[in-house]
C-alpha cells in the first residue's frame, strides 16, 4: 500500500455570502477534490448564533470548505485564499492517504 504526506486544509466561512463560489473556482482544477460542508448551527468572533430554523430565512449558517493536496501546493494555495477578504479562517495540518 502507498502512503502519500500531504496537507488537509479547512476554511470556515458565512453562507450567504459570494465567497463560496470564489473559493470553488479558485480551488477547481487545482486540487483533488473539495467538499462544503453546511452547518445547521454555529457562532463566530462576536458570538451572534446562526441556526438552521425555518422561520430563518437569512442564509447566514455557517459553511466548512475542506481538502487536502499536496504540501507544496496546499500551502501556495492557502496563500492565495488568504487574499479573499471573506476567508478569516484557514486551518492546515499534516495527514497521510492510504492507498
Amino acid at each position: 500500500m502507498n502512503t502519500t504526506e500531504v496537507t488537509v486544509v479547512r476554511l470556515y466561512l458565512r453562507e450567504g455570502h459570494e465567497i463560496l463560489s470564489k473559493v470553488m473556482k479558485e480551488l477547481q482544477g487545482n486540487v483533488r477534490g473539495v467538499t462544503a460542508f453546511r452547518g445547521i448551527a454555529g457562532f463566530g468572533d462576536h458570538g451572534e448564533l446562526h441556526t438552521s430554523a425555518l422561520i430563518d430565512l437569512s442564509l447566514d449558517l455557517p459553511l466548512v470548505v475542506e481538502f487536502f493536496e499536496e504540501s507544496t501546493k496546499a500551502v501556495q494555495l492557502i496563500e492565495k485564499l488568504n487574499e479573499f477578504d471573506e476567508v478569516h479562517h484557514i486551518l492546515s495540518w499534516s495527514a497521510n492517504v492510504h492507498g
